[in-house]
């Protein structure tokens, strides 16, 4: 692709398809669960274990400085091929023994994925990048989102999803190898320095705009976890047992995700990257801390107040990724947004486990408002990246 649009259109497909491999175990656990005789707590390993394989991946990434060393469209190929490959050894798993394992291994792999394709579509775009960017990271809320529409409508058979998803990755693959060039903007070249990480979070401006993404990330993934619970216990408050409804209502949340990581794009390049995530953080915070409230208020205003957390959790991500490619060593900045990456989805894990903890304690009521804290904690690290901006 020569042109700036069509690269981030192709782009965002091949986003589409190389994160597929991430959450088809996702998709087919109620299978797995019953062919492998599993609890859903042991089930829930096949989940974690692919965010802490991405943990790992980004560390190893970062370390190695291979977002900035390796082409991306190289580094994009060779992991989209590992993550295929981790993900098809789940068809001879048969347990958690080696199912754990090669979920760890698929999460791996996409590390090398999703940070040098921020970086990639970077190259095409100085006007108009945190839009650009907000394309790329709705493609993952997106994904996220499928498995609780494909369980909606029914689920499918788990193998078929297995092979379809892995060759989808390698298709993603492939197309950004055959399709994608570094655009006109290029970041200068790097070299093998471990010590870049040091000097990435030295940096004032990268490190707040760090702080604000793991601000943001304490809430993302806590809420995306569980939001599918709580609205399956708050139509049990109204006496009703629909997981089919409360399928279709999760995945509405993750769409409104998607449409407001393009929106938040566009919003941080007219009106600042930290304005716009400051707004977006105080009505996440917002919504963290009442949404309980809801629980057994009428259906339709406890989906509104869902749908606006769904699209104002995601509305400041892009503004993060943004910041830190204008602001890091302009060599290492896909070391840098792989750093930023490996800390958020490490936080993750914390608040993924916190919350079922808060709902035997307090209930849902309450156990949501404790994420109330990552936003309200970005919003003070965002307001003194912009005092530090402009003086």
């Amino acid at each position: 692709m020569t042109s700036a649009r069509g690269t981030l259109l192709v782009l965002t497909g091949a986003l589409l398809l190389l994160k597929s491999t991430w959450f088809s175990a996702t998709a087919v656990i109620p299978q797995v669960r019953l062919e492998w005789g599993l609890s859903s707590g042991a089930a829930g390993w096949l989940t974690i274990a692919v965010q802490w394989g991405f943990v790992t991946g980004a560390v190893v990434s970062a370390v190695f400085v291979l977002s900035d060393v390796l082409s991306p469209t190289r580094l994009i190929l060779l992991s989209s091929i590992g993550a295929a490959v981790a993900n098809l050894v789940l068809l001879g798993a048969g347990g958690l023994g080696l199912g754990v394992p090669v979920r760890f291994a698929t999460g791996f792999f996409i590390a090398g994925v999703y940070p040098p394709a921020l970086k990639l579509i970077s190259t095409w775009f100085r006007t108009g990048r945190g839009a650009a960017m907000g394309l790329l990271v709705g493609a993952l809320s997106i994904s996220s989102g499928v498995p609780h529409l494909v369980n909606g409508l029914g689920g499918l058979e788990w193998r078929v999803v297995i092979v379809v998803t892995s060759a989808l990755t390698v298709g993603g693959g492939v197309l950004t190898w055959l399709a994608v060039r570094v655009g006109p903007y290029p970041f200068p070249a790097a070299v093998f320095d471990p010590k870049q990480i040091r000097r990435v979070l030295r940096d004032r401006g990268t490190r707040l705009a760090t702080i604000g993404y793991l601000c943001h990330m304490w809430e993302l993934y806590a809420m995306w976890a569980w939001f599918l619970a709580f609205f399956t216990a708050a139509l049990a408050e109204h006496g009703r047992h629909d997981p089919v409804l409360a399928a279709y209502v999760t995945f509405a949340v993750f769409a409104a995700g998607a449409v407001a990581n393009y929106t938040g794009g566009v919003l941080g390049d007219r009106l600042g990257r930290e304005r716009t995530a400051i707004a977006m953080m105080a009505v996440s915070a917002a919504c963290a801390a009442t949404i309980g409230l809801f629980l057994s208020a009428p259906l339709w205003l406890l989906i509104v107040v869902g749908l606006v957390w769904g699209y104002s959790v995601v509305g400041d991500s892009v503004q993060f990724s943004a910041l830190v490619t204008e602001l890091a060593d302009q060599s290492f900045v896909g070391t840098a947004l792989t750093l930023q990456m490996a800390l958020g989805f490490l936080l993750t894990g914390a608040t993924i486990w916190l919350v079922p903890v808060l709902v035997g304690a307090v209930g849902w009521q309450w156990a949501f408002a404790v994420l109330a804290i990552g936003p309200l904690g970005g919003i003070v690290a965002m307001r003194r990246l912009l005092r530090l901006r402009t003086g």
